[in-house]
């Protein structure tokens, strides 16, 4: 039997089965890092810091951010790069965000059947494929708009993962069984022809999900920040990004057209009719074994869901408190009363949640050590009509090789604090915040380093059974990137400004005079009238 000294099982431990050289890449960070401070000083170790927590984001794949980001900042703060008031004051900052993640998605947990529902018809009843990938693009889009991308997405892949297993099923020797070899013959032409129709299919809806989420409040984490910044409510922050988001979303909508008529980037894949049979006849035997409890399921879940759109449409309540009434209304009327039950419905926004709360502290501390400064103070010494496609491009590269909950976040921070500061005015504030927004959402479509709803599918269940890996995934993306990233510039620069203006002379949103803003140290609160 092979001894392991302290030391050996003590590293084997950390970060788990992450790759050694990962694990020393860390421990290197964390060796170094109060070296460097003691040598070279607080700001160019920020900037470090920064680098190495946008590693930890970048090889989410290898180990999940939270420990080893989290490990990160600890280190910051003990080293007084921070403290923990600072992080607190951060959390406080941003507890609408967090309300959001901790209580929405697991509201939209509870009406996972009416979602499951809707997809699984629109796959057995639309034949043509183009339809059907421009109605998955749709559906995620406007379901995106209302709920978090990771659900949707979340949604998707389990009604993917069900049609997977039910085909393979049929068409295995031995039952099912995730072995090609134990595939019949006649069917393996058909089962690489369904990855390939699945692959499309869970690419359309992922970008869906990026063009649907760019358009609300609530439909990203980093929108819910910019939001609370700069005082916009559901509808007001709906308008002020529509002159960009909605030319983004028809050239996203006519790109899935594209690319399914011309078969570029290896799209086009059809449903095999063996395929398609198998799947209507499970669905007419799940029809049938709906029983009128079932149906009354149905109906609730879509009455919480109006409410849902009502909710946020009016503002009626923060939206963290709206999807904790989403999670009473739909388990109250479901049944659903045990505390199991309902604490499954957590598990998938937590980690999230937690990961989010380390962003924070390394937001502290580039806030703490001005680290940003210098690059904002530089772009807004620009003319003011190159700063709006400025920092759309700024947020849009780092978020693509980054996360654009974090990208967003430190950028609308700074922005806040040059607004409190007099560097720029409000109405400045009001086009650049939309640029932060859209370019974080629109070409972080690249990577699905920068979309958490694109990291989530990466890692599903359904990845490896459709043989949907990074570099296929990043090919898939290449012309929804390159499509939504130039119309969004050209929206940002041409558009948006004019359309802004307008809008406030109508009155349809508010005047930049209406706008009070209270200066506090380090903070990027704000109020309106």
């Amino acid at each position: 039997m092979q001894t392991v000294s302290t030391g050996q099982a003590l590293y084997r431990n950390f970060l788990g089965d992450a790759p050694d050289w990962y694990k020393n890449a860390i421990i290197f960070f964390l060796l170094v890092n109060p070296i460097l401070l003691n040598t070279i000083g607080p700001y160019i170790t920020g900037w470090l810091l920064i680098l190495q927590f946008i590693f930890t984001l970048a090889m989410a794949l290898k180990c999940y951010p939270l420990q080893s980001g989290g490990l990160l900042a600890i280190e910051a703060i003990l080293l007084g790069m921070a403290n923990p008031q600072d992080v607190y004051h951060e959390i406080q900052l941003n507890l609408p965000v967090l309300l959001l993640l901790v209580f929405m998605v697991a509201g939209i947990y509870f009406m996972k059947d009416l979602l499951l529902f809707t997809f699984t018809k629109l796959l057995t009843n639309v034949r043509s494929k183009t339809m059907l990938a421009l109605l998955f693009s749709s559906v995620a889009a406007v379901l995106s708009a209302f709920l978090d991308a990771l659900t949707v997405i979340a949604v998707i892949i389990s009604v993917a993962v069900g049609f997977y297993a039910i085909f393979h099923k049929v068409a295995s020797i031995k039952g099912y069984s995730d072995d090609d070899d134990d595939i019949h013959e006649l069917h393996r032409a058909d089962l690489d022809q369904f990855r390939g129709f699945l692959r499309d299919l869970m690419m359309h809806a992922g970008v869906g999900t990026a063009l649907g989420g760019v358009c609300t409040q609530v439909g990203e984490p980093q929108n819910l920040v910019i939001a609370a910044q700069s005082g916009w409510q559901f509808a007001e922050f709906f308008l002020r990004v529509a002159p960009v988001s909605l030319p983004v979303l028809v050239s996203g909508l006519c790109t899935v057209v594209l690319v399914e008529k011309t078969g570029w980037f290896n799209y086009g894949w059809q449903l095999p009719e063996s395929v398609r049979d198998v799947l209507v006849a499970d669905s007419k035997e799940q029809d049938a074994k709906r029983d009128k409890q079932a149906n009354m399921a149905l109906i609730v879940q879509g009455l919480v869901a109006i409410w849902l759109v009502v909710g946020l449409a009016f503002h009626l309540a923060e939206v963290g408190v709206i999807g904790l009434t989403v999670i009473v209304l739909a388990t109250a009327f479901n049944g659903i009363t045990n505390e199991h039950a309902l604490g499954k419905a957590f598990e998938e926004a937590l980690p999230f949640t937690a990961l989010l709360v380390v962003f924070f502290a390394i937001v502290a501390v580039i806030d703490k050590q001005g680290l940003f400064k210098g690059i904002i103070d530089s772009v807004l010494s620009m003319d003011k009509d190159i700063q709006v496609p400025m920092f759309y491009l700024a947020n849009g590269l780092l978020s693509a090789i980054s996360d654009n909950v974090f990208v967003g976040t430190v950028y609308i921070t700074e922005l806040k604090q040059a607004l409190n500061n007099s560097v720029i005015d409000r109405a400045q504030y009001d086009l650049l915040a939309v640029a932060i927004n859209t370019g974080t959402n629109i070409p972080s479509v690249a990577t699905p380093n920068g979309q958490a709803a694109f990291l989530f599918l990466l890692t599903s269940s359904i990845a490896p059974l459709i043989r949907l890996g990074y570099l296929t995934m990043v090919y898939k993306a290449l012309p929804y990137t390159i499509v939504m990233t130039i119309v969004g510039l050209l929206s940002v620069h041409y558009i948006l400004p004019g359309a802004t203006e307008e809008m406030i002379e109508r009155g349809i949103i508010s005047n930049p005079a209406d706008y009070t803003i209270e200066v506090v140290e380090g903070s990027a609160g704000g109020g309106h009238h």
